[in-house]
């Protein structure tokens, strides 16, 4: 039996069943929009529904990185940002001009097959330091499982914001 076919029961079961709830309303809020729609900024925010699944792809895949064996980039408590440092973040929340909606949606169920295989496989209880940051004390700890608890609210926060944005874009709404 491979691990993609194992049974799983308990709090894994819930851990899964809690990411897949979300990533779905997530994609759903993507469902017929071209690339031009899913790259429209449609409320004075500069989201769109692309980049928001583009940015949940990359935070789900460092979180996972971070989740099988700690570690990270230490941001400087005085840290400049610099045009390009600024750039370079911005650029994770629309789709650039050789990215589809197509393909961040394949890159997205990619990713999350893989955390998925890790809900399975990781030891919940083990814990990493979270790297050092200005926005967080030193010496904080999180649990693999608060890593993966952590990807589903930040999934179910930003469905929500593309929940908005789509409906702005032409009323279709996918929650509630």
């Amino acid at each position: 039996m491979t691990t993609n076919e194992q049974i799983v029961t308990g709090e894994r079961a819930d851990i899964l069943d809690l990411l897949s709830k979300h990533r779905y309303f997530l994609g759903y809020t993507a469902q017929g929009l071209s690339d031009e729609q899913a790259n429209t900024r449609s409320t004075v925010s500069a989201l769109t529904v692309g980049g928001l699944i583009k940015h949940v792809t990359a935070l789900e895949r460092k979180w996972a990185e971070f989740a099988q064996a700690g570690g990270g980039d230490d941001v400087p408590a005085e840290v400049e940002f610099t045009p390009e440092m600024i750039a370079e973040w911005e650029s994770q929340f629309r789709l650039t001009e050789t990215e589809t909606l197509v393909g961040v949606l394949a890159e997205y169920e990619k990713v999350a097959a893989a955390t998925d295989d890790l809900v399975r496989t990781l030891d919940l209880d083990q814990t990493y330091e979270l790297p050092a940051a200005p926005w967080q004390p030193p010496g904080v700890f999180w649990s693999v499982r608060r890593v993966l608890l952590h990807i589903a609210a930040e999934t179910a926060q930003h469905a929500g914001h593309a929940d908005i944005i789509r409906e702005s874009i032409d009323g279709q709404k996918s929650m509630g």
